[in-house]
């Protein structure tokens, strides 16, 4: 009996080991991940009752590949920034969402194509309408928890919440990533703006709680 139960326990841990293979070898790109949104995600429920009808439509999405390849394309170091909006808070996934996407000018016109079709086929339902698809420099400056993104028109800088609070109290945390991403944290805003007209008004936040980063893979 007790060696059955070996030879049983044995092949549990070779198929979850050929499971865990199998999804890291289908992994294509892999990089980090840093959204800003136009309402506090980690807040007390008053400000996010005060909120949440009324902001909360617009965001900013930056990818940073650091590995991998797409449609044979090598992709690392690619950067990429969407501008988002919606007709409801984004929280709502039946709104009425348009983008603008900017690919980093430092991209090859083959890795800008492969960066391009990766980001839509993998997250359509958040971009929603892509209005306009450009080109422009793009920094994302990653330093530990710290992230500073900027292109010509839209900029963000996010830093790690203290002590990681939103870990702590994690039913403050009213809303969840446009894009799937791993180790999820809430980020402490210092500063965001989108000074463009092409998917939304004018905007600017800053001092609050309005942040995720992470990492992504596809």
């Amino acid at each position: 009996m007790r060696r059955v139960l070996y030879m049983l326990m044995a092949v549990v841990v070779a198929a979850s080991a050929f499971v865990f293979s199998s999804r890291a070898n289908n992994i294509s790109l892999r990089g980090d991940y840093v959204e800003v949104r136009t309402a506090s995600v980690f807040a007390g429920a008053c400000h996010f009752n005060g909120e949440v009808m009324t902001t909360g439509r617009e965001a900013m999405m930056a990818w940073n590949v650091t590995s991998g390849k797409w449609q044979g394309t090598d992709l690392a170091g690619v950067r990429v920034l969407a501008i988002v909006s919606s007709d409801a808070n984004l929280a709502e996934t039946n709104g009425a969402r348009q983008s603008e996407i900017v690919i980093d000018s430092g991209a090859s016109r083959a890795q800008s194509l492969a960066m391009l079709n990766a980001i839509k086929a993998n997250y359509a339902a958040a971009l929603g309408n892509v209005v306009k698809v450009r080109s422009a420099p793009i920094t994302f400056i990653r330093e530990g928890k710290t992230f500073s993104v900027a292109a010509d028109d839209a900029k963000m800088n996010v830093q790690a919440m203290p002590n990681d609070l939103c870990c702590r109290m994690p039913n403050l945390v009213w809303y969840t990533p446009l894009v799937g991403i791993e180790n999820r944290k809430v980020g402490y805003t210092a500063n965001a703006s989108y000074s463009g007209n092409t998917v939304s008004e004018q905007w600017s936040r800053s001092d609050e709680n309005s942040a995720f980063y992470g990492t992504f893979s596809l």
